[in-house]
């Protein structure tokens, strides 16, 4: 036997069955298995409870001995019920614009952060602006209330200086307004370090390419750094689709009762209002079943035309990959 076949017909050249796949990954796996165990239980499990969205659920007949109610549980849905209507359309104006005015912020506070010259100021810039990330929502809700709240900061410095009080924390018509400010300075600052992971992965070559070019700094951005940023963009993008039709449940819920719920109401609140404190389970269910499925169903389609345009997005196609 040759030299050449003896190399090709070793063990590690063929190709492997599954369980020798398993076997020679072994350790991999073994360390990976703590994290599976945690995704079924909490994540996949609990997806099976999605059933009483088809029963005439009651507690204490459990999921299984409650009745089987067919689609009678959608019927809120396909016949138009007013409170779902309503928290559907407050939850599609909150999703358009957090998608126009909370997701670019990051990409803009990154392109800034990215421009400073000084490494010290960046690094100490940063670690304020994420910050409020590890706030819980209770806590912020409670700061926005003590500056801008009848008797916050805000209106005692009015009074003080002879000017009428505002009436911003509970005023439904600023409502929107104040949730998307609540999120922006919330969220903003840990959203940026992906952005600033990939502005540091772009090349200096290409930028030093285009100065010699006479491209100045706007010009740069523009054709080097933009275009370096598209693909995590458009990545991330796609990925909000998926829960683009949740939008701050505890956020929302913890200021409702002072604005009411024509313009507080959402799905998130709908399901827990109707479901929990109302006790329709099986209707709460169902409800919150169509919008997981919209969210997968937005998912994939923006990741077709992410396709399309030549992105690789979530995953890749099989004509891609």
């Amino acid at each position: 036997m040759t030299e050449n076949a003896l190399t090709y017909d070793t063990p590690s050249r063929r190709k492997l069955t599954f369980w020798q796949k398993l076997w020679r990954d072994r350790m991999l796996l073994a360390f990976a298995l703590p994290g599976m165990l945690v995704l079924m239980t909490y994540h996949y499990y609990p997806l099976l409870g999605n059933i009483v969205a088809f029963k005439k659920y009651r507690p204490y007949k459990g999921v299984w001995g409650s009745e089987w109610s067919g689609f009678d549980n959608f019927a809120v849905i396909f016949n138009g019920d007013p409170a779902f209507v309503n928290a559907l359309l407050n939850t599609l104006i909150l999703t358009a614009l957090q998608a126009v005015l909370v997701f670019p912020a990051p990409i803009l506070l990154a392109l800034l952060l990215n421009s400073l010259m000084s490494e010290r100021i960046k690094r100490i810039v940063q670690s304020i602006l994420y910050l409020p990330h590890f706030l819980s929502w209770v806590v912020v809700v409670a700061l926005f209330q003590q500056l801008l709240g009848g008797s916050g900061l805000l209106n005692n410095f009015l009074r003080s200086h002879g000017y009428e009080a505002l009436t911003i924390i509970g005023n439904s018509e600023l409502f929107r307004p104040l949730l998307l400010t609540q999120v922006i300075w919330k969220d903003t600052g840990w959203a940026t370090i992906i952005f600033l992971a990939a502005l540091a992965g772009i090349s200096a070559d290409l930028y030093e390419a285009a100065a010699v070019d006479g491209a100045g700094r706007w010009r740069q951005m523009v054709h080097v750094t933009l275009p370096g940023l598209k693909g995590v963009v458009i990545l991330l993008f796609i990925l909000q689709l998926g829960s683009s039709l949740t939008v701050g449940f505890e956020q929302i819920l913890l200021q409702q009762n002072a604005v009411g719920l024509a313009k507080s109401e959402v799905l998130d609140t709908y399901v827990y209002n109707r479901g929990i404190i109302g006790g329709n389970w099986g209707m709460a269910t169902a409800v919150g079943l169509v919008k997981s499925v919209v969210g997968v169903i937005l998912v994939l389609g923006a990741n077709k035309i992410a396709h399309m345009f030549g992105e690789a997005g979530v995953y890749a196609s099989r004509t891609q990959g």
